[in-house]
């Protein structure tokens, strides 16, 4: 069942205990681009630059009002949620452990480290870390932060709220598919305000679990070999995450490296803004649409701003390949 209303603005007292509202802004710039008035919902403004501290913030204010404190809480991330957790256990004096995988972007764990988390790597992709981070929750009595909640859910939610009543009668929002909480929120808004906006979830065509799911109407586990859309390198869906999709999402578009790498160009000439390789992939989807997009109004979402200096370099100077 996904947040009402009323759980969406009772997150939002949280949220706002420790953070302003993002902005939306209309770039002349990328409207030329587009063709169309197209909306920029701003997450990569928040404390740890990414749409995720809403959902930790919520999640953690109920862990400590609905339960003993736990010793420690433990999850897995490739990097925004584990920043989401860092902070919310950090303002709650909880110490908390992350498991990323191998290879994991050296900038959001250093960005995770400086919150106060003890960092751990393990396994080659994020299902190897969740499940290795399950078990140390076992072994040594930690509290596990899923990475999909309920609670979760109503604190991102807020921020598609935020963007509904700002900005009406959007016609087409496009969104990116992790592991489901963002786009889960999306469609909770949606309800929560009775709107009519088409929902477009967005994945990497180099991680398609989601998209083949959707299709085939069950969980489909693929590979992921995307080189930039670490936000979105989801292997295996989410059972909850999924229904909410099956059920809600109008369409689910995919976007490669390479149109990643075009929109986070896109973004940067246009807005000025920092995109990691998820938190582009909305704009480059509505690229991709632009043609059927001509004369509507849409909204895309720059979901987080976390990227390696050196791999956005090479996307600037277009030399990533």
């Amino acid at each position: 069942m996904l947040p009402t209303l009323s759980d969406i603005e009772q997150a939002a007292a949280i949220v706002y205990s420790a953070m302003p509202a993002t902005p939306q802004y209309c770039w002349p710039l990328l409207c030329e681009r587009l063709g169309t008035e197209v909306w920029v919902k701003h997450e990569n403004h928040t404390p740890i630059g990414a749409f995720k501290v809403r959902g930790g913030l919520v999640y953690f204010d109920a862990l400590v009002k609905d339960r003993t404190q736990p010793k420690g809480v433990i999850s897995a991330t490739r990097g925004n949620h584990g920043q989401s957790v860092g902070l919310a256990a950090r303002r709650h004096g909880i110490p908390a452990t992350i498991v990323v995988p191998h290879g994991n972007s050296v900038e959001k764990n250093a960005a995770m480290r400086a919150l106060g988390v003890e960092l751990i790597e393990h396994g080659d992709d994020f299902q190897a870390s969740m499940e290795y981070a399950q078990r140390l929750a076992r072994e040594q009595s930690l509290h596990m932060v899923p990475s999909y909640h309920r609670l979760l859910v109503a604190g991102v939610a807020t921020y598609w709220v935020e963007l509904l009543r700002a900005v009406r009668d959007l016609q087409t929002v496009y969104v990116p598919i992790g592991l489901g909480s963002g786009i889960s929120a999306m469609l909770a808004a949606r309800a929560a305000l009775g709107t009519t906006t088409e929902v477009v979830g967005v994945v990497s065509a180099h991680a398609r679990a989601y998209l083949e799911s959707f299709t085939q109407g069950k969980a489909i586990d693929c590979p992921v070999t995307t080189r930039i859309a670490d936000g979105m390198a989801c292997r295996s869906p989410n059972a909850e995450a999924l229904e909410v999709i099956l059920h809600g999402v109008d369409r689910i578009v995919e976007v490669t490296d390479a149109e990643v790498a075009h929109a986070m160009r896109t973004l940067f000439e246009c807005t000025h803004n920092v995109s990691e390789g998820a938190g582009a992939a909305p704009l480059a989807a509505a690229l991709q649409e632009k043609h059927r997009n001509r004369g509507r109004k849409i909204a895309v979402t720059v979901s987080g701003g976390n990227i390696d200096t050196e791999l956005f370099a090479s996307v600037l100077t277009g030399s990533f390949a």
